[in-house]
């Protein structure tokens, strides 16, 4: 058996809708409702999909960051993260750590560099006190930052400089495993570059896990060793990154793989149209929730919900085409 640092098993977040505190709210957002997947240690897994599928509720509910979840497990070297006491969480806090999409928006106006990277180093006592500025220089050296820029500011750095000091400071707490919450969208294509290489080149060096959460298919690609699809908060596809974009399973998976542009004009594409728009994920569809969006669409499909199967090994796929 491969040794799992995360163990996610029917994972559900609903969030209420309507209501006060006085009466009971009128229905729920079924943000994140049943995904299951095992992530190895020293890999990367991306998670993709349109936007509101639930990608980002799914990372931050693995790292207990929105309240309790509503169902599920998740497994962190294999004890479950929602029964550690509080002071067990905070000691975890350090081998669980989140990049945020918007490096500007996640960085402290107030704070120079030196106090966004080292807060957290001091609060945890990861370092000894005389070895704090070289344990600093040394963060920021493997970020690609420069130790004269400890007392500047976040407006002072440019997109791509402001993503490595938020790699910088979650890297700084010695994690195990790194939520990364879609870091490379806000960035220009040739700062994304470097930034995945960074976070390979980091992965390489300190074995780091990662969650990988992006809509850039070719990124997910190159980055990730495994990949999960997620359509209105259920993970449909999963799988090792070189099957799941050899042989896609699942209709939605064909479909958002036609979509991934080739750079040779002379090639036609041939794109998959999806008809329709995503349905609400407070009242989604009966039977499978792509059914109303799906060209290969039976009718057991509209009342039967499929459940997750494996089509080769380490390759799942929840669809009822695969039924026997």
């Amino acid at each position: 058996m491969e040794d799992y640092i995360l163990q996610v098993k029917d994972l559900k977040k609903y969030f209420p809708i309507g209501g006060n505190m006085f009466s009971k709210p009128s229905g729920y957002v079924k943000a994140v409702d049943g995904v299951t997947f095992n992530l190895a240690r020293g890999t990367t897994m991306g998670l993709v999909g349109e936007s509101g599928c639930g990608k980002t509720t799914t990372g931050r509910t693995i790292l207990r960051l929105s309240g309790e979840k509503t169902g599920g497990e998740v497994l962190f070297n294999g004890k479950e993260v929602y029964d550690y006491t509080p002071k067990e969480m905070r000691s975890m806090r350090t081998k669980m750590q989140i990049i945020f999409q918007d490096p500007f928006s996640s960085l402290s106006p107030r704070l120079p560099v030196s106090e966004i990277i080292g807060e957290a180093v001091k609060e945890h006592n990861l370092v000894p006190k005389e070895q704090f500025d070289d344990y600093l220089d040394e963060v920021m050296d493997n970020c690609g930052l420069q130790p004269f820029q400890k007392d500047r500011y976040p407006h002072e750095f440019s997109g791509g400089q402001r993503q490595r000091i938020c790699i910088a400071r979650a890297l700084a707490l010695k994690p195990e495993f790194i939520v990364c919450d879609e870091p490379v969208s806000a960035l220009d294509v040739s700062i994304q570059a470097q930034i995945i290489n960074l976070l390979m080149d980091l992965q390489e060096k300190y074995g780091f896990t990662y969650l990988f959460i992006s809509h850039d298919l070719s990124v997910v690609e190159h980055i990730s060793d495994q990949i999960g699809v997620m359509y209105l908060g259920n993970l449909v596809e999963y799988g090792k990154t070189a099957d799941v974009f050899e042989h896609p399973l699942h209709p939605y998976t064909e479909a958002l793989f036609s979509a991934i542009p080739v750079p040779d004009p002379t090639v036609r594409m041939k794109r998959i149209v999806l008809e329709g728009s995503i349905p609400s994920p407070a009242n989604p569809p009966a039977g499978c929730k792509f059914h109303t969006r799906c060209r290969r669409c039976m009718e057991k499909c509209k009342t039967e919900a499929p459940v997750q199967k494996e089509i080769e090994p380490g390759h799942y796929v929840v669809c009822h085409l695969f039924d026997d």
